[in-house]
Order: C-alpha cells, then sequence, then structure tokens
C-alpha cells in the first residue's frame, strides 16, 4: 500500500469517526451527511480511482461537492474569536461545527487531488495503471 494511500484511509476513516460521534447530535441528520459525504469520496478515490476520474458525471459530482464545502465554511465560519482554542470550543457548539466543516473541506480538496495525482501520472507513463511501469 503507497504512503497516499494510506493516508487517504486514514482521512477516511477520521471522517467516519466523526460520522460516528453525531449519535446524540439534535441536528444529527445533518452533520453525519456532513461527514459521511468527504469520507465516501475519500473511499471512492483510494479504492476506485479509475471510476472515479474515468466518468465525467462523477468527476462533475466530486467538483461540485468540493464547490459546496467551501461555501460551507464561509457560511459557517466561526465568528467568535480564538475559536480554534481549546477554551472557546469546547464550550462553543458553532466553534466545533466550522471547524469540523473546515476539516471535511480539506478532505474533499485532499480527494479532488488524489484525481488530479493519479490523472497526471497515466498522462505522464502513457499507462491506464497510474504510477506502474510498463512492461516490454
Amino acid at each position: 500500500m503507497t504512503p497516499l494511500r494510506i493516508v487517504n484511509v486514514i482521512l477516511g476513516l477520521t471522517m467516519t469517526g466523526f460520522t460516528a460521534v453525531q449519535y446524540n447530535d439534535p441536528d444529527m441528520p445533518l452533520w453525519v451527511l456532513m461527514y459521511a459525504v468527504p469520507a465516501i469520496w475519500m473511499y471512492a478515490v483510494t479504492f476506485r480511482l479509475q471510476g472515479v476520474v474515468g466518468s465525467p458525471d462523477i468527476m462533475r459530482l466530486l467538483w461540485a461537492t468540493a464547490v459546496f464545502y467551501v461555501v460551507a465554511v464561509i457560511s459557517l465560519w466561526p465568528t467568535m474569536p480564538n475559536f480554534w482554542r481549546k477554551e472557546v470550543w469546547i464550550v462553543e457548539e458553532t466553534a466545533r461545527e466550522g471547524m469540523g466543516v473546515m476539516i471535511a473541506l480539506g478532505v474533499v480538496l485532499i480527494a479532488v487531488l488524489n484525481t488530479r495525482l493519479k490523472g497526471a501520472a497515466r498522462v505522464v507513463t502513457g499507462n491506464p495503471v497510474a504510477g506502474k511501469a510498463k512492461r516490454a
């Protein structure tokens, strides 16, 4: 397993963990969805990259997801000062939610980056399986 794939799996598991801890949240459906979508994208680019990159519709959906999370970060950005400090986010749910969406955006952008890196490797090598050497 490549280092990038290991990072992808760790990020997917992290987002799955974020999803799991929403069980007692009053607005659980919203936040389960907000965290599950990046996890699904991370697993998709890790284990089914050819299906993602090979389909223009799925790529458009991935880019639309990235745009959605950019808008979500802008709209849910914590307004309280020093929101990243533990003494603030431990008591302010909006700070935790804002930081969670920032992390989710980061994971989605890494999923997009995966498609770009693997696509570039396929173009350079001319091989449909990115990163593998051609056999003579």
